[in-house]
């Protein structure tokens, strides 16, 4: 560290890497405005004492799951939540919090919000405004401005504490001070934000969610991922720095093994797949397939409402695309060594601990790299320095500009495009492997919750799962399947069974040797479980996919039944709704038997495609407006029988609408407001009454 540079503290907590790297972003940021960053994992307790910290502190953390803490800061949460700490325990410290997290699910931000009314309350005073940062829309467009404005707050900081030290002033007149360039940073933070907002709206007024230029009468040019109008393609632009690189990349070897066999984890486990069938009709909008694994000859184990962790690689046809792309598909089985440049500016640079030592390059390609992923602005700004034709170079400054930032959202962000996507939209751009390799985040592993009980299916796990398709578009004019999803579809067709076929497997001594084999690891949920008291009646919604967990409850439930007859058993109402019922109701059969036996003791179906015009009679089209017809035995189950609520499925519109159905119906049964209803949701939520298993 430079002595004319400021010290501060930079903490992040990350589960997929997310915070971690606008972490890393802020302290290469940091030495351009004179300051130095010490950065540190939350988890990483051994190198940060906050209670000794005299520094200003800058905390970066996401949230996961249901409002949870990353797993790196699930320690730290603890310890500053301990119920003995006093009210000035952290009366020295000074921060800025920039919290992560996806509107689509109801706690939005959850841990960014709980760090920071904590530290409140243990007397930490902010030096600059919380920052919450929404990937249902963009995380850029609040954690760009939130970065910018963080080197004005830190050296109002500095100023001000020197300045106090100095003249010894009064703590009064200090704390009015800081309260008033609190309120003005606030002011500044929120302006920024609403004109942010405001420029997204105005952008969104046109149907096609891009701008458009008449250019001769009865001809509209419109703009298109390669092609920006009026007033952007006339603008001065405000692109972001330059990354500083930081890998050498050197091609070895061939390597002599198959480059495509995977090196899994410590944590991961290899198990078979023993059956696969398909729960769908084959006129059902989406393909829905179920999926045993044997973990017998494993040390997993797992309750009902748990998940596991799948590892899976890229498509082998896409990888090789990028690679041909790149011109280097000729060296794919070639050994790739990495170093960090001895020359570079980067002030955090390492080498990518996802990727392994003595790895092929169609083995990274495969098995490390998020190919997929959406290329932040970052990146496009690092393709600038590659691309040859002015106009695709003057696209990409637009697209990775501030005065861009609508059609970034529009032509990259909305569609899902990746790097091959903006590569073949742009055939000047030449990016080298060490730009590719800096950039793409890692291939993480999809996460399916158990849709079996252990103790109905011992050794054996069960998971459901939707093929994904993204449909073509402009910017992508190829249909794609999902990453996991795709693959194991095709990993299982030889053993798969159709709906209402069977599937036989060939005669021979030991068919673990030709059954598909995958990696899978243990993700264990935190609260996403029945009951500990038996008593307790439970309320289940969970419609498509989302009713995976509720056949482990079930299936757990009518187990404990077997073994504990004298037992009591709350009652088990399950909503589930899907498009037709004779094209993708789920579970049909297996539903109808623990209806028939007493173990749900309450089944309420709703069919969204299946309407009938012709009568006058309105059915319940989605799982709310069941909820909604039940409402009094749901305040029932709830309030007078101390019940639990437990909702799996779509965060995007499922969850939040079923959450919004929920306000209604306490605000109408329990004749209180709105507000009030929102805190009787808050209550059963502190309370793990009201549990979500979600995804966007």
């Amino acid at each position: 560290m430079s002595s004319s540079q400021t010290r501060f503290l930079l903490l992040y907590g990350s589960q997929r890497g997310q915070a971690k790297a606008i972490a890393e972003e802020i302290a290469v940021k940091a030495s351009d405005h004179g300051f130095a960053a010490e950065v540190s994992c939350l988890s990483e307790e051994e190198k940060y004492n906050l209670e000794r910290e005299r520094s200003p502190v800058v905390i970066v953390v996401s949230t996961t799951g249901d409002g949870e803490p990353p797993d790196t800061a699930i320690n730290f949460v603890k310890k500053i939540k301990t119920k003995t700490l006093c009210s000035v325990h952290f009366a020295h410290l000074h921060y800025a919090l920039l919290g992560l997290g996806d509107s689509n699910y109801s706690n939005f931000c959850n841990c960014g919000k709980t760090i920071d009314k904590r530290l409140g309350e243990l007397g930490a005073q902010q030096f600059y405004a919380s920052g919450y940062a929404d990937d249902g829309v963009g995380l850029e467009l609040v954690v760009e401005p939130w970065i910018e404005g963080l080197w004005d707050a830190l050296r109002k900081f500095v100023t001000s504490a020197m300045s106090t030290s100095q003249k010894d002033t009064n703590n009064h007149v200090g704390d009015h001070n800081a309260k008033n360039e609190m309120r003005t940073i606030e002011s500044a933070v929120t302006d920024l934000n609403l004109h942010l907002l405001s420029l997204d709206e105005s952008s969104s007024k046109d149907e096609s969610g891009g701008s458009c230029n008449i250019v001769a009468e009865g001809e509209v040019l419109e703009a298109s991922l390669t092609r920006s109008v009026s007033p952007l393609s006339e603008s001065s632009l405000n692109v972001p720095a330059l990354p500083a690189p930081f890998l050498d990349v050197e091609l070895l070897n061939e390597l002599q093994q198959d480059p495509t066999l995977l090196k899994p984890p410590e944590t991961a486990h290899q198990v078979v797949i023993t059956s696969a069938k398909q729960l769908t009709r084959e006129d059902a909008v989406k393909t829905t397939l179920l999926l045993e694994m044997d973990i017998s000859e494993t040390p997993l184990v797992y309750e009902p409402g748990d998940s596991f962790d799948l590892l899976c690689p890229n498509n082998n046809s896409e990888v090789e695309e990028l690679l041909l792309r790149l011109g280097i598909l000729e060296k794919k089985h070639h050994i790739v060594k990495l170093q960090v440049k001895p020359d570079t500016k980067r002030k955090v640079s390492r080498l990518p601990l996802y990727i392994p030592e003595h790895s092929s390059l169609q083995y990274i390609f495969m098995w490390c790299l998020e190919i997929r992923a959406i290329p932040k602005k970052a990146f496009l700004r690092s393709l600038v320095e590659y691309t040859t034709n002015e106009h695709e170079k003057r696209r990409l400054q637009e697209l990775c500009s501030k005065q861009g930032f609508a059609d970034y959202n529009h032509f990259i962000r909305n569609p899902s495009l990746s790097i091959l996507d903006l590569l073949c939209a742009f055939p000047s751009c030449m990016p080298t492997l060490s730009v590719i390799l800096e950039h793409l985040p890692k291939l993480q592993p999809r996460s399916y919750s158990a849709a079996s009980s252990i103790y109905s299916n011992p050794g054996r796990v069960h998971i459901v799962f939707n093929i994904v398709e993204f449909p073509p578009c402009p910017e992508r004019p190829a249909l794609r399947k999902g990453v996991c999803t795709g693959w194991l579809s095709n990993l299982v067709l030889p053993i798969l069974q159709h709906s209402g076929g069977q599937m036989m497997l060939p005669e021979i001594q030991d068919a673990s040797n030709v059954l598909p084999k995958v990696y899978i690891c243990s993700r264990p949920s935190s609260a996403f479980h029945l009951p500990s008291d038996t008593a307790a009646p439970i309320i289940m919604v969970g419609p498509g996919t989302g009713i995976s967990p509720f056949i482990g409850f079930l299936q757990h439930r009518k187990k404990q039944r077997e073994e504990h007859p004298d037992v009591s058993f709350g009652e088990t109402w399950l909503f589930f709704g899907c498009r037709h019922k004779d094209r993708d109701f789920i579970f049909r059969d297996e539903l109808g038997r623990f209806q028939a036996e007493g173990t749900l003791t309450h089944l309420r179906v709703s069919f969204s495609r299946d309407q009938d015009d012709s009568t006058e009679e309105v059915k319940p089209k989605y799982v709310q407006d069941n909820l909604r017809l039940n409402a009094q035995d749901v305040v029932r189950v709830l309030f007078k029988e101390n019940g639990y609520i437990y909702i799996c499925g779509d965060a995007k519109n499922m969850a939040k609408n079923v959450h919004e159905e929920l306000i209604d119906i306490f605000s109408r049964e329990l004749q209180i407001d709105k507000l009030e209803a929102m805190k009787v949701i808050a209550d059963l939520r502190e309370k793990k009454r009201y549990l979500q298993d979600i995804w966007s």
